[in-house]
């Protein structure tokens, strides 16, 4: 099925299944979809129920649409994304965010599993995003330019809205949960990186690395969505880490901090309606 005819086909099902337009979508990283079970849900729709539709095959990525109410505000939750890594187009893997996008959302905030690359971040850190590298992967606008989704070629300098930073950087004080800052860089995985690359990552001013994010970021943008990004900090990079990389850590970590993880993105996403 072609691009523009599946996200069509997507579009028709979900929007006869969704009870109201989404104020804000929330994309959930590995480990970290407890924020779904957290909010007053109306309706879930699995992956797999919707035709055409790319299914999340990661450990730690339930797979499904959740909707409902996050204090009062309507939200679009992805309980589990997809990666290019899993072997889908890139136009597959955004798939999800723009159909977020086409069913009434207006800010999309983006959450990850990450690795810690700058000096000073430790595990468990949270890393409000302010801007990303993205060229590592292919670009989700490669290809014919639907107009309808959004310009040919646009613009990225504020990719990560400082609107919404603000918005979560007060959430984070209000809760008392300490929140760093920095630029993230997405790379294909699945294999993790090797200590050459982090230091090449880091000299290129990258402070956190990870598989996913920064096409989707892109993608939302296209569309118009203001875009806001989390990562936890899961594990200390190649060369920086004093033990091999394991997913088994990344699931682990974000079990521990779950339970803040969930009070920073409901307070969050609480106040995004607001702003948006």
């Amino acid at each position: 099925m072609k691009e523009n005819d599946a996200l069509q086909v997507a579009y028709d099902f979900l929007k006869a299944r969704v009870p109201f337009a989404p104020d804000v979508a929330v994309v959930l990283g590995s480990g970290l979809g407890a924020f779904a079970e957290s909010i007053d849900i109306a309706t879930t729709v699995d992956y797999r129920e919707i035709p055409g539709f790319p299914v999340s095959t990661v450990a730690g990525h339930k797979g499904r649409f959740v909707f409902g109410l996050c204090g009062g505000v309507k939200v679009a939750v992805m309980q589990g994304r997809i990666h290019f890594y899993e072997g889908y187009e890139m136009w597959q893997v955004v798939m999800p965010v723009r159909l977020l996008g086409l069913l009434g959302a207006r800010a999309v905030v983006l959450t990850n599993a990450a690795g810690g690359i700058r000096q000073g971040l430790s595990v468990g850190d949270f890393l409000l995003l302010r801007d990303q590298i993205s060229c590592f992967v292919p670009s989700p606008l490669i290809g014919p330019n639907p107009q309808a989704l959004g310009p040919r070629f646009p613009d990225m300098s504020e990719v990560y809205d400082p609107a919404l930073r603000r918005v979560i950087g007060q959430a984070a004080d209000r809760m008392g949960i300490p929140l760093q800052e920095g630029v993230y860089v997405q790379l294909t995985g699945p294999n993790y990186e090797t200590p050459a690359e982090i230091r090449m990552l880091a000299a290129l001013g990258a402070d956190a690395v990870g598989m996913s994010t920064a096409c989707e970021a892109i993608a939302a943008r296209h569309m118009g969505l203001r875009v806001a990004g989390v990562s936890c900090i899961c594990n200390l990079a190649a060369g920086i880490s004093p033990h091999p990389l394991s997913h088994q850590e990344v699931t682990d970590i974000t079990r521990q901090r779950a339970d803040d993880f969930v009070t920073l993105l409901a307070s969050s996403v609480s106040a995004l309606g607001e702003v948006i």
